[in-house]
């Protein structure tokens, strides 16, 4: 693989807070050099004009279904809900996610590199999600991070999908009675395996070892507030000290106390139709109104519900309603990275961190600009024509 030294581009420093033009010097997948100057290091680099066009590190969405359901190829490409049974926390994104599903070569195209990919919300509790970078054709060879949370749903997804079939959950009461004895049992079988009482392994209670241990983070679909805060009552129960709320529509309603807390959102899709009453107040301001009471926001696009290549529309959407730009750009690089806690690895530009970067023909947040090239781990993935 070559160097590559990238010149003259136009980045967001958002330490800085404001536009610098930098050269970045990249080697063997990783960022080498980001300085004013930079000379070329060699016969083995190949260095590129941006003739000040603009840089972000590769933007991440943290929460999706890409690959999991996939695009254009009917229900057999449907893989995100496992609707056997509402209580599934041993499914494995990372056995369901196609590769090759159209999605990730959109989300290349569009300066995304690296998304979180997970199980749906139609069961209490769904599985385990993965990072990964967006490029590849081996997914094991793309996996950034692995588990990186446990799916629960709170609200009205899991009592359609069973309530219907007069099965448990029915009610919101039994959607969190069957999470809490989940816990339960996997606090008792960890006492058990410390006692050596146990003589054979339980896959559904190994898949929740890491989440009460603190290694991955409770990943909780909840839009309503009542819902969001039956979350944070579960993991406070469980000790459970790593939580996400995943949407968190109607979060602002309680922006005081998340931020008390400082729980992290993972907000979106912004701009799906009202489709369900748990929607209802779904606003475009909610996003500046969580980052302005200090909440740590990542947007996301829960593609396929907005697709993948609107990620910059929503950051754009919420700049036109009084977001600063550089705190729009921590909602799509730095706040990401530290939710799916792959911050030391990703969404900077920094030396030392992967050489994934979005180059762009204008302003970022601006309609009119294209992507003209994304670099994931220094290689040259898309170039516009």
């Amino acid at each position: 693989m070559k160097d590559l030294l990238l010149k003259n581009g136009f980045i967001l420093d958002i330490e800085q807070r404001n536009i610098i033009q930098k050269d970045i010097w990249i080697s063997k997948g990783k960022i080498k050099e980001v300085s004013d100057r930079i000379e070329r290091k060699g016969i083995n680099t190949e260095v590129m004009d941006l003739e000040e066009k603009y840089i972000l590190p590769g933007m991440i969405d943290c929460h999706t279904h890409v690959g999991i359901i996939e695009e254009a190829v009917g229900k057999i490409g449907i893989d995100n809900n496992e609707t056997s049974d509402p209580v599934t926390p041993h499914m494995r994104a990372i056995d369901a996610i196609n590769p090759y599903d159209l999605a990730f070569g959109d989300a290349v195209k569009s300066g995304i590199t690296v998304v979180m990919s997970g199980p749906g919300s139609n069961n209490a509790v769904g599985g385990l999600s993965a990072a990964l970078k967006t490029y590849g054709d081996v997914l094991d060879k793309m996996i950034l991070r692995n588990p990186v949370g446990l799916k629960i749903a709170l609200g009205e997804n899991p009592i359609a999908i069973y309530g219907i079939k007069s099965k448990a959950p029915v009610t919101r009461m039994g959607t969190a009675a069957l999470i809490r004895e989940l816990f339960m049992r996997t606090q008792d079988y960890i006492d058990q395996k410390k006692r050596g009482k146990v003589t054979e392994r339980n896959i559904r209670l190994e898949a929740v070892i890491p989440l009460l241990k603190g290694d991955i983070s409770l990943r909780a679909h909840a839009h309503r507030a009542d819902d969001i805060v039956t979350a944070i009552r579960i993991a406070d129960e469980f000790n459970i000290k790593k939580l996400v709320i995943e949407h968190g529509t109607e979060a602002n309603l309680i922006k005081e106390y998340l931020a008390e807390r400082k729980i992290p959102v993972a907000y979106g899709p912004m701009t799906t139709p009202r489709s369900k009453l748990e929607l209802k107040k779904r606003n475009y301001k909610c996003a500046l109104e969580l980052v302005e009471a200090g909440i740590k926001v990542a947007l996301m696009t829960d593609h396929p519900y907005n697709t993948i290549d609107q990620l910059r529309t929503t950051a754009a959407i919420a700049v036109s309603e009084g977001m600063d730009i550089m705190e729009a750009v921590k909602c799509l690089t730095v706040h990401p990275a530290e939710i799916l806690e792959c911050d030391e690895q990703v969404g900077k530009l920094e030396p030392g961190y992967d050489a994934d970067i979005a180059i762009f023909e204008g302003k970022p947040f601006d309609i009119h600009s294209k992507v003209y090239m994304t670099i994931i781990d220094g290689m040259i993935i898309y170039k516009k024509e």
